[in-house]
C-alpha cells in the first residue's frame, strides 16, 4: 500500500475542504466487509485490502486531526501523521477480536498525531524547562477541571490556581494559554464545492460503537501503563522516587519536601527530576520506534 495513493491536502483552508470532500468518496464499510477485508490483508498479506480499509478510515482521521488545531500546526502534517498511525493500525489490526477497526484505530491515530505534536513544540515553541513542559500537556485537563474550555484569556483567580498547581509562574500560563488557543470548533460552518454548505462535524464520520470503546480504551490504558513501567526500569530508586513525586502524583511533592527526605538541596532535586524525564522520554521513545519500524512495509 504506497502511500502516496491516499490523498493529500494542498495548504490552506481550500484545499482542506477539497481533501474532505475527496475522502467523502470512499464507502464506508459494513462489519462483515472490514472482516473479510481484514482476514484477506492479515493470511495473504493483500495490500488492495489494506487500501480499502486504510481509505474507508480517512474521515475518521480526520475527525480525530481537528482536534489538535490548536497546536498551531498545519493541518495537513497532522492529518497526514495521523493517516500514518491509521496505516499502522490496519497492519495490526486482529479482526477476531470482535470489535471494529475505527475504535482499534484511534489509539494509533491519537499516538502518532501526538508524537508529532511533542516532536514540533520540543523544537520550536515548547517551554524548555520541566515545569514548562508539564504546563504544556496539563493546561487542557485543569482548565477542565475549574470550567474554563471554552473562555479566552483566564480571570485572574483561575490563573493563580492553574501556576499553583504546575508550580509555575502566573505569565507562563497566559501565556502558554494564548498558545494552545484557537480550537477550531466541530461546529464552524463551512461551505464545499458545489454550492454545498454545512459544519465540519457534517464531513466527518466517527463510525465507533461504545461498547467497542470501553474496550479499546481499556487496552489503550494497559498498553500505556506497560510502555511507562518498561521506561521507567532505566531509573535508579531515587530518581524513580522523585519522578514519581513530582510527574505521576496527583497532588506533586514540591522540591522542598524531597529536598528533606533526600537531605540533598531542591537544585540537585529538579536536576534528578529533569534527567530521569529525560531517561523516560528516551525510553518510551524507543519502544514506539520499534513497534513503527513495522509499518514500512505497510506503507511502502
Amino acid at each position: 500500500m504506497a502511500r502516496n495513493t491516499l490523498p493529500t491536502i494542498s495548504s490552506g483552508e481550500g484545499g482542506l475542504n477539497r481533501y474532505l470532500e475527496e475522502i467523502r468518496r470512499f464507502p464506508m464499510l459494513e462489519p462483515q466487509q472490514e472482516y473479510m477485508l481484514a482476514k484477506r490483508y492479515n493470511e495473504h498479506q493483500d495490500t488492495s485490502a489494506a487500501h480499502e480499509l486504510v481509505t474507508s478510515h480517512l474521515r475518521l482521521v480526520a475527525k480525530i486531526a481537528m482536534g489538535y488545531r490548536g497546536y498551531g500546526l498545519p493541518i495537513g502534517e497532522v492529518i497526514s501523521e495521523g493517516n500514518v498511525g491509521l496505516m499502522q493500525a490496519v497492519k495490526k489490526f486482529d479482526p477476531e477480536r470482535g470489535f471494529r477497526l475505527a475504535t482499534y484505530a484511534m489509539w494509533w491515530i491519537k499516538a502518532s498525531i501526538q508524537e508529532y505534536v511533542l516532536r514540533s513544540w520540543s523544537l520550536v515553541k515548547m517551554g524548555t524547562t520541566a515545569n514548562q513542559k508539564r504546563l504544556f500537556f496539563n493546561l487542557r485537563k485543569l482548565k477542565g477541571k475549574i470550567q474554563a474550555l471554552e473562555e479566552g484569556d483566564l480571570r485572574p483567580e483561575q490563573v493563580a490556581e492553574i501556576a499553583t498547581k504546575l508550580n509555575v509562574s502566573e505569565e507562563e500560563v497566559i501565556s502558554m494559554n494564548r498558545r494552545l488557543s484557537g480550537d477550531a470548533s466541530l461546529n464552524a460552518p463551512i461551505k464545499a464545492a458545489e454550492g454545498e454548505s454545512g459544519q465540519w462535524q457534517d464531513w466527518l464520520v466517527d463510525d465507533s460503537e461504545d461498547q467497542e470503546t470501553m474496550l479499546i480504551q481499556q487496552d489503550e490504558l494497559e498498553d500505556r501503563r506497560n510502555m511507562l513501567a518498561s521506561a521507567m526500569d532505566v531509573l535508579n530508586d531515587r530518581e524513580k522516587r522523585i519522578f514519581k513525586a513530582r510527574r505521576l502524583s496527583e497532588d506533586p511533592l514540591t522540591l522542598e519536601e524531597l529536598s528533606g527526605e533526600f537531605g540533598i538541596s531542591r537544585e540537585r532535586v529538579r536536576q534528578i527530576e529533569v534527567r530521569a524525564f529525560e531517561k523516560v522520554q528516551e525510553a518510551v521513545r524507543k519502544q514506539a520506534h520499534d513497534r513503527s519500524k513495522s509499518l514500512q512495509t505497510v506503507a511502502d
